[in-house]
């Protein structure tokens, strides 16, 4: 179909793709652009605006994926904060007095003495019971995982917001030049 042509007549930085988000590249000459891509004004506008609707539907999809991170992140050094603790009371012979939530909004008190073990949720109703120097280890990468996706995404973010704009100038310009077109036809009628 004509309408999966590239913009082969725009100008481009060579980027053609970011993990799977087509680049779009801004239209210099329309009348061109138009006569490559074999498209009417009614078409490429028609492409131009379902390419922006799906940038904004993989833009939510990467904002929730962000949000989540942002969550997550947290919780995570919260994990690791906990387990350093544990591991300093360790050997002192003193218990450790903590409040845990049981469930949302309901908590209960703990005494925990030494240890060297804890239980770690992984998800899917998994738990599982590690060492504290295999949990820190696990905790760690963790964090560090989800900050470097957490990167990514905002990379990935950053990529697709460029692309919307240039999608947007791109249809900006080709709805003017048919303006233009219109009116020239129209005046020269009129003469």
């Amino acid at each position: 179909m004509a309408a999966s042509t590239s913009f082969s007549s725009a100008s481009s930085a060579g980027v053609t793709e970011r993990r799977g988000i087509p680049a779009a590249s801004f239209v210099e000459d329309v009348e061109t652009y138009l006569k490559q891509s074999g498209l009417d004004v009614n078409s490429s506008l028609s492409f131009l605006q379902e390419r922006l609707q799906q940038y904004r539907i993989v833009e939510m999809k990467l904002l929730a994926q962000q949000r989540d991170l942002q969550a997550k992140i947290p919780d995570i050094e919260k994990c690791l904060d906990i387990v350093a603790t544990l591991q300093a009371k360790k050997g002192t012979g003193e218990a450790l007095i903590a409040d845990f939530e049981v469930s949302e909004g309901i908590y209960s008190r703990a005494r925990i003495e030494d240890t060297d073990s804890v239980c770690l949720w992984l998800g899917a109703n998994v738990m599982l019971e590690y060492s504290c120097e295999e949990a820190k280890a696990l905790l760690q990468k963790n964090l560090e995982n989800a900050k470097a996706s957490l990167e990514v995404l905002v990379a990935d973010l950053q990529f697709l917001r460029d692309q919307v704009t240039i999608t947007q100038v791109t249809i900006a310009r080709v709805y003017n030049w048919d303006v233009h077109q219109r009116r020239t036809r129209q005046a020269v009628k009129e003469t």
